[in-house]
This record gives structure tokens, C-alpha cells and sequence, in this order.
């Protein structure tokens, strides 16, 4: 089956960039606009002077006459919850407090004449927002991702001093609380409090384009019949009249090129009663100038004037993007008539320190990063995002997935949802595509994610029924836009991970995608590839109709923890640690099974950047999902980005991996780099260590020795790119040192411990899991021992072996080991053998250590020849247990 999209839906929705600056410009506060009726709405910013409190405050706070000089100043955007730090515990300037926060504002109003009205317009608030104007409630918004706008007329005061306070409401959703039908109910992001996007007050004419329609900016066109000969362009025009009086107007809509040269226009006329009414026009265009994401994203720009008796009343300016696009079930995506790879990243909307209240630069950084990368997708996760990132998405060329914020489950009290909720739902879903709708960026309308998840978060009671609110979703969508394709992303489907009510979700929205965490979440991490490539041709298969992207797969990646081999430590994904050079290995090895699948229509990494939930404490953070492929402050680029600039970019690049682990546990050490060049050099100390080819862009020189002290790599691409880097290695006299079982090395007691490496046979383990959410995957457990940080994992098995780097000479080997199992037989012995004689008969670890849990540490000489040194483990009635090994003078 082939989904066809041929359409060009055209360009930004500006919102008050939907205002055009020559049309409305922007007033500071107290500035006063021209009082001239027919004059074209003009946008006041009321971003400074705010009064914030958080807490619940008495009824007079609504009135203008309340006291609010005590409370704390602020600018707007603002936000007073901070959350996610690169820490093990929650400090003490972070803030997850859910619930009410006030704010207050008192501004000399712009003066204004008969016909004009005035808006409150709120780029977003979180998550339910009530008004009052000068002591009169005006309205009340709930969701915490859309803009919206309030008529406050009749409560203004223009030319006068005016007093507006918001009341915004984000508490956490719980059965009986004011959030329980406001979505998203869960999910695994924090929803922060407060104005955390800008305000404008508006003064508009009376009758002129519809301001109140649904956040909307009134004008939405479209581009049909595209072809590199023509293409017909629609725009439609929501009108509306608040006075009584019948206006004679005339519509002109004007389309122009990115030089502002007039290329078509139309005129309209009628006579506007009181309410609303909508006109359409058509405006043919030869030889359009297509946009064609990143390789030329082209905008036109679409103007409506709406004039009475040859004066401009209002006027609404949106950039528009012309282009066909199409997804098919096997062919994947087509733009402009070719096939595209569609590769990128999902991103949320927080940053360290600021939490949502991002500047508009802030954004621009994002968007850079990403392109940088090069990435040609974006998904907006999981909830409408801002005016500034989705334009910054459309001139980047990025082809965007537009998401509803319906998260994890419709109900916290099971079934299908409340009718308040369904109705949320909707109201969320009409915002989002109208805001978003002249977007060319924007190529699908997501109406949920992960909606079969709800056991996993906790959710109690009856399964939800997710399916009955996804197909209404569904309809919602297809009435605001027939153009665009719908999506979801799904959680579980086969996984048999959730408890659902057994419902089949896909093929309920015209594409899917999968959110699948091959190498990280499912068992056997280190058979990722197949297992991905496998599960995705199975899906084809099964749904050979419907076109199939990944929506979500990645892995948390710590920059300050390291392993020194991947392949050989426990992954503990729910807790710590989590090495950077693991989060590298799963991309990796689940990139090629996508990236050789034609018919995935798109990938997205999840995610771009490391961001806030307070269901996790894992990796070297709190409060932060690790993620990320830049740390959430935007300052460190981990590995795997670089990996992925190598998948994807053109421009020249190598960049040296491991670099963050500089001061080395072991002397030996594979170099790695990522490059987009075929062939890469490695000069070692001033040494040429030869040239190998970059296989799927990763260059390797395995084994490479290192010298005590500074160790100095340039690495050279065969494109012309370098880099470089420093590594101190151990001073190996002094011996090795390993943490069995773990992934990540540690120092301990002054010693530098690797993570579990030259091992071969036995199981990694691991004493604490971790969890999510707060729920635990086990009880918490420690081993008594001076040292309890060396019992964390440990490797068990009936026979595996170490072979490690020792000088030769005369050597202390000491073996830290316990007994995990309360309930283990007495007749359970172990033994180890090194280099093939036995250095320690028989033993009952439980007996010796005097129970389990408890740590026993067992030494004895041996005697290197060779350089390396053996050390055989065996168990007799059970598993061998090795937590730590010692070699040392």
C-alpha cells in the first residue's frame, strides 16, 4: 500500500510571528500604539515586571488592590521547578514541587480607540492556567504545550493601569486531583509549573482575522498538485466580527518569493456579520521554488489583508513551504519525487537550570546542534513544542513528527478515559495542528505515544483501554488536516513487557512507529543488531501495508563513567553505572540494522539531549534520563554524537572516542575514532601505528600498549580531518587491578580499578539493580566489608578464566569474593588456579566469610614469565564467585 501525501502544507505558524513585523510591530511596555482605528493589530510584550509566589494564596489575591510587594520579581519566560543534575542525590537547590504558582503583573495599558479589542496571548502555560483581569476571571486553559488567547475587552482598561494575575497549576495527576483529565497523565518527562513561554497583549480591530481560533493564526494554506511545473496553492481564512455593525471587507491574499517579490494574488469580498465566517482562495504558481529539506529549504510567504474601504484593518503574514511528499510501506519516504533516508533524533524541550523556560536562543542552539550532526528529522517529544523550534525546524530543512501530549494511558482509574479527558485530548490535538499547521517542516501529526505502557509506570486498577481515545485522536486529526498522515508511537506491541487490555493498536493511525530498545532494555544487549533487525522485518511482515519507522531506541551514556569493555561488564540500564562507551556500542550496533532497511520510513535516537524525569537516579545523574547524545546543559558532545556525525554528515570529521577517560586502569587499550572518510592514520608517541578502514565509519587499532604516564594519539582521516588525544596509562609495576562483573572501573581505596576485562566464560552479576520510578527491581542489598563499593557485581560461573598484562616478576594476587546467596548449600566450594597450578584448594565461601553477604578477602603469590598471568576460577556444587581482583608487589 502506498500512502500518498502530495501536497506542499505550507510554512511557518509564527503565532505572533504570525503577525507580520511590518504589519504588527512589537511595543514595549507602556508604550503607546497609534490610535487609529484602522489601524493593523499591534502586539505589546509583557514579558517584564511579573510577581511570582508559589503556594496557595488567599481569594483577595485575584483583586488589584492585593498586596503583592513581598513577593519575588521575575521575567517571563519563567519557570520555578529546577530539575536533572550530574550528581548521585538530589541537591538542595533542585525543585520538583508540583502545584500552584501565582503570578502577578501590573501594567499601564496602551491606549486604544472605539472598534479595537485586546487579547491576552499566552505562548504556554504549565499545565492549567486561570486568568483574571483587573479582579474578573477571564477564562481558564488547560494543557501545558499550547499557545492560547483571551478577549479581555470588557475587563481592560486601556491607557490605565491594569492588574493581570495567572493562576498556574501543574500538580502531579492523581485520581481525585485537578490534573486527572488534563494529559499528559505519566510519562517519563517532568512537567514544569509556571509561564514558561512568552506573554503578549494584543490590540486588534473589532473585525479582522480570528484570533480566538484555537491559538490559531487565522490563515492556513496549502500546496496541491505539486510538480516542478506548477503547483496550486489554497489558503483558507478564519474571520471573525465582534461588533454589531456588518463590515464591507475585501480579503487579499498575497504569495511572495523569499525576496518579498509579489508572484500571485486574490481578492475576496463580503460582508462580515457578527461571528465568524471563512473564505478561501486560489493562487496558481508556475515553476515553483520547492522546499526540499536540508538540502533547500525554500520558503514563500503567504499574506492576508483583510482591508475596509482600501485600509488595511488586519493583516497576518505566514512563510510557505512547497513540496510533494509521500510514505510507503516498502519504498519508505519520498520528498519531491525521490527517496530520502530520514535519520535524526527526538528532543525535549528542558535544559539544566532553566528547566522549560528556554530563550529563543536557547532554541536556535538546539536546532544547530542537531543539524550539526546531521540529522534531517526531528521528533517534537512528546507534546506541542515552541513557535521558535518548529520554525527553526523549517528553515534548518528538518522533516518534523508533531506530537499530542496523549502519554502512557487515557485513565488513572482504568478503562477508556473520562469524557473531560477525551475532550482534553481533542482540545490539545485542534491546537496543536492549527498552530502548527503552515509548518512545512511539519509532515505528520503523532496522536500518542506509548499509550500501552501504563503498568510500567505504575498505573493501578483495571488495565486501561488506550485504543477507543486513539481512534477518536484518529478522526480528530483527519477532520483539521486531510493532508498530512497520522503516527503513533508504540510501546509493546509482542513485547508482552505491559499489562494492557489485550487491544491491537497499530494500523489505527496511517503510519507507526516503534519504540524498541534492542541493547538496552531486553535481554541479551549484546545481540542488539539482530535482534532489531529481526523484530523490524517481522513487523513488516506482519503489517505489510502499513509504512514502519522507529520512533524511539537508544541507551544512557554517563560521561564521567567508563568501561574498558563493553562486552564484558552487567549492563545495570535501571540504575548505575552507565558508561559513555556503552551508549556508543548499542548505536553502533543498531544504526546499520536500521540504516539497511529501506522501508523504515524514518529513525529517531532517543534523544538529542539528556533531560528531566524524576523517575530516574541512574548513571553518574539525578532526576535526568542519560540518554542523551549531548548532556543537558548543551556543553558536552558524548561519543555516540559523533558516531552519528560520522553516519550522517558530509563535511570532513574524525573525532577520537574515549577521550573522557583519560587517566587509563589498564596498559593496554583499543583506539577508536569515528570518521566518514573510508581509511584513517594513527601516530602513537610520534610512532605511525599503520592505516585501517573506517567500516561503518568506526576506525580501529586494537591492542595498543600504553607507557606509563602521558600517551599522545593523532589520528589522521584520509578526507583531510584530524584529532587528538591524551591518555595517561597505569604505571604497571604496580600492578592490575579489576572490578569483576562491573562495567564501569572505580577508584577504591586509592586504587584504580578497571571494569570487568580479559575474561573469558562465567556471568556478569550484579547486587543492586536499580529501578524506575521510585519502585525498586529488588531489595536493597550491601556486603558487610571495608570496601562494600568492590561487591556492587560480581562475575559467577562454573569455569571462567582472566588473562591479564603483568610485567613478569613476583606478584600478590588477592581475590575479593562473597557469597550472594543467603540459601546456598555448605558443600558449595570454589578453587582458583594460576597459570595452571592450583593457588587455592577448595573453599566454602559462606563458611569462611562467616555467612552470606559478607566479604572475603583470599591472597596468594604467583609468579609471571610471560607477561601475562592466569587465573582459573572453578566451582564445585554451585558457581565460583570472583566481586575483585588484586595483582600487586
Amino acid at each position: 500500500m502506498r500512502l500518498a501525501i502530495e501536497n506542499g502544507v505550507t510554512g511557518l505558524a509564527l503565532l505572533l510571528a504570525s503577525i507580520s513585523a511590518t504589519a504588527v510591530p512589537t511595543l514595549a511596555i507602556g508604550q503607546i500604539a497609534p490610535a487609529v482605528s484602522a489601524a493593523p493589530r499591534h502586539a505589546t510584550d509583557i514579558s517584564e515586571g511579573w510577581r511570582f509566589r508559589f503556594g496557595e494564596q488567599p481569594d483577595a489575591v485575584t483583586t488589584a488592590g492585593f498586596d503583592d510587594g513581598g513577593w519575588q520579581q521575575v521575567s517571563i519566560p519563567h519557570s520555578w521547578n529546577r530539575l536533572g543534575e550530574y550528581a548521585l542525590k538530589r541537591s538542595a537547590e533542585a525543585d520538583k514541587v508540583q502545584g500552584i504558582g501565582w503570578y502577578r503583573l501590573h501594567l499601564d495599558a496602551p491606549l486604544a480607540v472605539s472598534g479595537q479589542r485586546q487579547y491576552l496571548d499566552f505562548a504556554a502555560v504549565g499545565s492549567i492556567a486561570d486568568v483574571w483581569v483587573n479582579g474578573v476571571h477571564v477564562g481558564v486553559h488547560r494543557g501545558a504545550f499550547s499557545r492560547f488567547r483571551f478577549d479581555v475587552t470588557a475587563q481592560w482598561k486601556p491607557g490605565a493601569a491594569n492588574v493581570i494575575v495567572v493562576r498556574a497549576d501543574n500538580s502531579k495527576p492523581a485520581v481525585g486531583s485537578s490534573t486527572e483529565d488534563v494529559i499528559p497523565l505519566s510519562g517519563d518527562f517532568f512537567v514544569h509549573g509556571g509561564i514558561y513561554r512568552g506573554v503578549t497583549l494584543i490590540t486588534a480591530n473589532e473585525a479582522g482575522l480570528d484570533l480566538l481560533d484555537y491559538g490559531g493564526p487565522g490563515i492556513y494554506a496549502r500546496a496541491t498538485n505539486v510538480s516542478v511545473e506548477k503547483a496550486d496553492i489554497a489558503v483558507l481564512a478564519r474571520l471573525r466580527n465582534q461588533g454589531s455593525a456588518s463590515r464591507p471587507l475585501e480579503i487579499v491574499t498575497t504569495l511572495r518569493d523569499a525576496q518579498g517579490g509579489q508572484v500571485a494574488q486574490s481578492h475576496q469580498r463580503l460582508a462580515l456579520k457578527f461571528g465568524t465566517a471563512e473564505t478561501t482562495a486560489s493562487l496558481p504558481l508556475a515553476a515553483p521554488h520547492l522546499w526540499n529539506g536540508r538540502s533547500d529549504p525554500y520558503h514563500y510567504s503567504v499574506t492576508v489583508d483583510v482591508t475596509e474601504r482600501g485600509r488595511i484593518i488586519d493583516s497576518v503574514t505566514q512563510p510557505l513551504g512547497i513540496r510533494s511528499f509521500r510514505f510507503d510501506a516498502n519504498e519508505g519516504f519520498i520528498l519531491n519525487g525521490k527517496y530520502l533516508q530520514l535519520h535524526g533524533v527526538s528532543r525535549h524541550q528542558d535544559r539544566e537550570g532553566k528547566g522549560w523556560a528556554l530563550t529563543p536562543a536557547d532554541q536556535a542552539e538546539d536546532m544547530a546542534l542537531i543539524a550539526e550532526m546531521g540529522a534531517n528529522t526531528v521528533r517534537m517529544a512528546h507534546y506541542q513544542h515552541a513557535d521558535e523550534w518548529v520554525a527553526a525546524a523549517d528553515k534548518a530543512g528538518m522533516v518534523a513528527w508533531a506530537e499530542v501530549p496523549y502519554v502512557t494511558t487515557p485513565s488513572l482509574r482504568g478503562g477508556q478515559g473520562s469524557p473531560e479527558l477525551w475532550a482534553n485530548a481533542e482540545q490539545q490535538l485542534r491546537e496543536l495542528i492549527r498552530q502548527d499547521y503552515n509548518h512545512p517542516s511539519v509532515m505528520m501529526w503523532s496522536i500518542g505515544n506509548e499509550v500501552d505502557s501504563a503498568k510500567g509506570f505504575g498505573i493501578k486498577g483495571e488495565p486501561p483501554k488506550p485504543l477507543a481515545l486513539l481512534q477518536h485522536l484518529q478522526q480528530v486529526a483527519k477532520q483539521e488536516d486531510s493532508i498530512r498522515p497520522t503516527t503513533f508511537a508504540d510501546c509493546c506491541e509482542e513485547l508482552g513487557m505491559m499489562e494492557t487490555a489485550g487491544e491491537e493498536l497499530s494500523g489505527t493511525a496511517d503510519l507507526i512507529g516503534y519504540n524498541r530498545y534492542y541493547g538496552w532494555y531486553y535481554p541479551k544487549p549484546l545481540e542488539a543488531r539482530a535482534q532489531l533487525g529481526a523484530q523490524m522485518d517481522h513487523f513488516h511482515a506482519k503489517h505489510p501495508a502499513l509504512p514502519i519507522s522507529i520512533s524511539e531506541y537508544g541507551a544512557g551514556g554517563a560521561v564521567s563513567q567508563h568501561s574498558d569493555n563493553v562486552r564484558a561488564g552487567f549492563l545495570n540500564f535501571s540504575g548505575r553505572p552507565q558508561p559513555e562507551e556503552f551508549e556508543s556500542f548499542v548505536h553502533e550496533e543498531t544504526w546499520p540494522a536500521i540504516g539497511a532497511r529501506k522501508y523504515i520510513f524514518a529513525s529517531w535516537v532517543w534523544n538529542m539531549f539528556d533531560f528531566a524525569s524524576d523517575l530516574r537516579e541512574e548513571g553518574d545523574s539525578v532526576d535526568l534520563n542519560t540518554k542523551g547524545l549531548v548532556t543537558d546543559d548543551r556543553k558536552t558532545k558524548k561519543d555516540a554524537f559523533y558516531y552519528y556525525q560520522a553516519q550522517w554528515s558530509d563535511a570532513p570529521m574524525i573525532h577520537l572516542a574515549y577521550k573522557r577517560y583519560a587517566q587509563r586502569a589498564y596498559p593496554v587499550m583499543e583506539v577508536k575514532a569515528y570518521s566518514n572518510a573510508p581509511r584513517a592514520q594513527l601516530s602513537w608517541n610520534g610512532q605511525a601505528l599503520g592505516e585501517v578502514t573506517c567500516g561503518d565509519g568506526v576506525c580501529r587499532w586494537p591492542n595498543v600498549m600504553l607507557r606509563p604516564g602521558a600517551n599522545r594519539a593523532v589520528v589522521t582521516a584520509q578526507n583531510g580531518a584530524s584529532d587528538n588525544a591524551i591518555w595517561t596509562g597505569p604505571d604497571s609495576a604496580r600492578g592490575i587491578f579489576v572490578e569483576a562483573g562491573d562495567l564501569a572501573g572505580h577508584v577504591v581505596a586509592g586504587k584504580r580499578f578497571g571494569s570487568d576485562n580479559f575474561v573469558t566464560g562465567g556471568t556478569p552479576m550484579v547486587l543492586n539493580m536499580g529501578g524506575f520510578g521510585g519502585r525498586r527491581l529488588g531489595p536493597p542489598r550491601s556486603v558487610a566489608s571495608p570496601n562494600p563499593e568492590l561487591y556492587d557485581f560480581w562475575r559467577e560461573g562454573d569455569n571462567f578464566s582472566y588473562l591479564l598484562p603483568v610485567p613478569n616478576g613476583k606478584w600478590k594476587v588477592t581475590i575479593h569474593t562473597f557469597e550472594p546467596r543467603p540459601a546456598a548449600p555448605e558443600s558449595l566450594t570454589m578453587s582458583v588456579k594460576a597459570n595452571g597450578a592450583v593457588a587455592l584448594a577448595p573453599f566454602n565461601v559462606k563458611q569462611a566469610a562467616g555467612g552470606a553477604l559478607m566479604g572475603l578477602s583470599r591472597s596468594f603469590p604467583a609468579r609471571v614469565k610471560d607477561g601475562m598471568l592466569r587465573l582459573d576460577f572453578a566451582g564445585n556444587g554451585g558457581k565460583a564467585v570472583v566481586a575483585a581482583i588484586e595483582v600487586a608487589r
